[in-house]
């Protein structure tokens, strides 16, 4: 994957070296506002999405930029739009802290963010870390520490799971065919291997090289797909229990018979447990029955532009997503309806060739929020927010637990709160900032929506809780 973003990179970098990024486009009722720019002192090249601290603060990474290694900074954006430089990594020798983040920084349950590093670190095979809210960063794993590679290379992301642990991939490493790991970490740095990919050999029948992340099932298992392997060399949608235990779900075709299921980036469920993704030329949805229906396919000859990212499940239940371009046509932002409507919302034009790189996320106040690789000026990357129209919301940290556990509930306009609610059932909780609260789950609770009733109005989560027994 690492090979084929820098091509992809190279490609978009060359087609708009001159181009400045244009953030006025189409007259509908959707409003794209920049709200950051890169200048190569605070980083240069976003190429993962962010994520909204509890501070109310969006974070993220690039990956050059900072200093004079140029292998990334760690940034934060205020709703307002300044953009500060927390961390230059590879400031340590030999880039012990570890260089080049290839994913979005995670919440973790203290407060803190947690993210990889798809190199650098004591083996030079990347690195798992915690950073606090003021920049200061702790290394807390680093990858490869013995040859060969069990625990694998290049880690691609990392979630938050129910139990407070977090739960990544790798995309190289693990065996000899280099094939890939699932792993899980806790916030002290305890590491376990828990899976190792092309194990069915010599084809790779149970997938091969993960480019993200997996995700968290409302069931408490982990989901993924894997960019080759699979009966049909295109990869495959995977499913992995907490005990271990393996499942391939579903064999995307791999280009069998003009198929456009090449190649499959990443997914995420909805609440009915349908999956939604994208392969190099395809954006497709999985039913929880695994069947599998085309939303769109891109014809790269036809339309100089196609889908090579995630994409996110909005509180309205529409998934958004974006698709790349050239330099005449600089991608757009889509939605989805469960129904498998699907829209073109936003047009780049006179643009950068790429829209955010990374899923969109949703903010709190209900906007998307999203980075580009090139922006205006020296063509440095962009932070941009999308408004559509949807409603302010609250996100729980984590999404899944126990009654007891405690959760941090993340929102704006906090202060003067009156209640916490677990899918009807009162919690305790206190008021910590305007912009988060802690609570416990109650006793009783079942899982669905919390809701927090501010003095300005109730807001509701998204997405909803698990309660796990």
């Amino acid at each position: 994957m690492k090979n084929l973003k820098s091509q992809f990179t190279l490609t978009l970098a060359l087609a708009c070296a001159a181009i400045v990024f244009s953030l006025a486009v189409c007259a509908q009722a959707q409003k794209l506002t920049g709200l950051a720019v890169f200048d190569g002192s605070n980083g240069r090249g976003p190429y993962a999405a962010m994520v909204q601290g509890p501070d109310g603060n969006f974070y993220g990474t690039t990956n050059s930029g900072g200093n004079f290694t140029q292998l990334g900074t760690f940034f934060r954006v205020t709703p307002s739009g300044k953009i500060t430089s927390l961390y230059n990594f590879c400031s340590q020798p030999r880039c012990a802290d570890g260089s080049l983040p290839s994913a979005a920084p995670v919440v973790g349950t203290d407060g803190n963010l947690y993210g990889v590093m798809s190199s650098g670190g004591a083996g030079r095979a990347g690195t798992i870390y915690r950073m606090t809210l003021e920049g200061k960063l702790t290394t807390l794993y680093a990858f490869c520490p013995t040859h060969p590679c069990a625990d694998g290379v290049g880690p691609n992301g990392i979630i938050l799971g129910g139990d407070g642990n977090f739960y990544g991939t790798t995309s190289a490493g693990g065996n000899a065919s280099s094939s890939g790991t699932i792993f899980s970490i806790s916030p002290t740095g305890q590491f376990k291997l828990l899976y190792t990919f092309c194990s069915l050999t010599p084809t790779c029948l149970d997938g091969d090289n993960p480019y993200y992340a997996p995700i968290l099932g409302t069931d408490g298992n982990f989901y993924g797909v894997t960019y080759f392997g699979g009966t049909q060399g295109g990869g495959v949608l995977y499913e992995l229990t907490p005990s271990g235990t393996y499942t391939v779900l579903y064999n995307f075709c791999g280009g069998v018979g003009g198929c456009n299921d090449n190649g499959t980036y990443d997914v995420t469920r909805d609440a009915d447990g349908n999956f939604f993704g994208t392969t190099a030329l395809n954006e497709f949805e999985i039913t929880s029955t695994h069947q599998y229906i085309s939303l769109r396919t891109w014809d790269m000859f036809v339309y100089p532009i196609w889908p090579y990212t995630g994409v996110t499940v909005a509180n309205d239940g529409n998934v958004y997503g974006v698709v790349a371009g050239n330099y005449t046509n600089g991608g757009s932002i889509y939605e989805i309806t469960p129904a498998g409507m699907y829209t073109t919302l936003y047009t780049f034009v006179n643009g950068i060739g790429t829209p955010p790189v990374g899923p969109l996320i949703q903010g709190t106040d209900g906007s998307l929020y999203g980075v580009a690789t090139y922006g205006p000026g020296n063509d440095d990357g962009e932070v941009f927010k999308f408004s559509n129209h949807l409603s302010p919301l609250v996100e729980t940290v984590p999404v899944m637990g126990p009654a007891g556990t405690s959760v941090l509930i993340l929102g704006n306009g906090l202060t003067g709160s009156t209640s916490v609610t677990f899918n009807g059932v009162e919690a305790a909780f206190t008021v910590e900032s305007d912009t988060y609260i802690k609570a416990a789950v109650p006793t009783g609770a079942i899982s669905g929506t919390v809701s927090v009733v501010t003095p300005s109005g109730t807001l509701d989560s998204n997405p909803r809780f698990v309660v796990t027994r």
